[in-house]
């Protein structure tokens, strides 16, 4: 627990693992959450897509993805809602990356590991021992 300001009033109030807004935002939040997930769980808005969301519910974008991440929002239920990959900002259901981004990374990692590989021979083939 941190003494810390509200990211969104400023105000200052003792931040928790379950709260990272005061007490003030945190009832605003709820409210809005409950306004999306009545909003969403209504059968013919369950494929709207994020924009149709906050149209229809007038919820910021970025308030609606901390739901998603956070995990009061199960995307299973909902197949049009999506959150950004963090590196390229494609939409993804799950994980914190892309597909793409994620071989992407991977292959860096392989071709990183080769190098390292081929640095380590050049090393040791370097190495010369003297006998007297």
């Amino acid at each position: 627990m941190a003494l810390t300001n509200c990211p969104n009033c400023n105000a200052l109030f003792v931040k928790t693992n379950l709260r990272d807004v005061c007490e003030a935002c945190y009832k605003e939040e709820e409210k809005q959450f409950e306004t999306v997930y009545q909003f969403i769980r209504k059968r013919e808005n369950r494929t709207a897509t994020m924009l149709q969301v906050v149209e229809a519910t007038e919820v910021e974008e970025e308030l609606i993805l901390k739901f998603i991440r956070t995990g009061r929002l199960k995307l299973a239920n909902f197949p049009n809602l999506g959150y950004p990959c963090q590196k390229c900002g494609t939409l993804i259901r799950e994980g914190k990356l892309c597909g793409h981004c994620s071989s992407d990374i991977r292959s860096q990692l392989s071709e990183l590991e080769k190098e390292q590989v081929r640095q380590r021979e050049i090393k040791d083939r370097n190495k010369t021992t003297y006998f007297s």
